[in-house]
C-alpha cells in the first residue's frame, strides 16, 4: 500500500512538472513582438558601447572628469531603465525583442557591476529564456561568470579575464579549470585558448602604442590544440 501512494506522489509530481513546463512554453508563445522596445534597446546599446571603450572621436578631445562623468551618467541612466524593463517583462527573449534586441539587454546588464544583485536576478530569468530556446546560452555563461567575480567567486566558463604584463589575457579566479573546455562546449562556446587569444588581439590593438614602446610588436598568443 505505501508504494502504491509512492508511486501515486510520484506520478502527481512529474504530471505537475510537466503542467509547469507546458505553461511556460505556452506563455513564451503568447508573448507578441514590441519593436518599440527592440528599438530603444538598440539606441541604448549604441550608446553604452560608446561609453564602454577608451574614447574614439570627438570624445578624444574631452578631459578625463568629463568623460567619466558621461560614463557614469550613461551606466546610471541604463541601469534605471533596464529595471524598468526587468520589473515589467522579465528577461526580454527573442519572441519580444527579436535576437538583437535580446542581446543588447544583456549586454548592458553585463555592464550593471554597481548592482551585482540585479545582474543576479537578471541572470535568474535568462536561464529560463535559454531553457525555452527563448535567449541565447553563451549570453548567459557570460552573465554567470560576471556574476560570480562581482560576488567574489570562481567564475565557470573563463570570459572574465585581465592581462599580463605582456598583455596577453588570462582568466580571473577559475574553478576547475581542467574541465573548463568541456563547460564551455556545452553551452556553445569556442576553446578558451581561442577566446583569450581573441581578448589578447584586441586588447594589442587597442594598447598597441603603448605595448609598442615596452618592446612588445605583436600578441602573445596561446598554442592551440585541435
Amino acid at each position: 500500500m505505501k508504494q502504491l501512494i509512492f508511486l501515486i506522489a510520484l506520478e502527481l509530481l512529474l504530471f505537475n512538472c510537466r503542467q509547469t513546463n507546458y505553461q511556460q512554453k505556452e506563455q513564451v508563445n503568447k508573448i507578441e513582438f514590441n519593436q518599440k522596445l527592440a528599438d530603444e534597446l538598440n539606441n541604448m546599446a549604441e550608446i553604452d558601447q560608446i561609453a564602454a571603450y577608451t574614447r574614439q572621436g570627438k570624445f578624444k578631445d574631452w578631459t578625463i572628469e568629463r568623460w567619466s562623468n558621461f560614463k557614469d551618467s550613461v551606466f546610471t541612466t541604463h541601469k534605471k531603465r533596464l529595471e524598468e524593463i526587468f520589473q515589467k517583462y522579465g528577461y526580454p527573449g527573442y519572441n519580444l525583442v527579436g535576437e538583437t534586441g535580446s542581446q543588447n539587454f544583456w549586454l548592458m546588464v553585463q555592464h550593471c557591476d554597481s548592482d551585482p544583485a540585479f545582474q543576479s536576478r537578471v541572470l535568474e530569468k535568462l536561464k529560463i529564456e535559454v531553457d525555452n530556446k527563448n535567449a541565447d546560452a553563451i549570453t548567459f555563461g557570460l552573465l554567470t561568470d560576471r556574476v560570480k567575480i562581482n560576488n567574489g567567486e570562481k567564475q565557470l566558463y573563463g570570459t572574465q579575464v585581465d592581462y599580463n604584463s605582456l598583455g596577453q589575457a588570462y582568466p580571473k579566479n577559475l574553478a576547475d579549470s581542467a574541465n573548463v573546455n568541456k563547460r564551455r562546449e556545452e553551452i556553445g562556446m569556442e576553446p578558451i585558448e581561442e577566446y583569450l587569444n581573441q581578448m589578447t588581439e584586441m586588447h594589442f590593438e587597442i594598447n598597441k602604442e603603448y605595448l609598442n614602446k615596452k618592446g612588445i610588436t605583436k600578441p602573445t598568443l596561446y598554442t592551440i590544440r585541435r
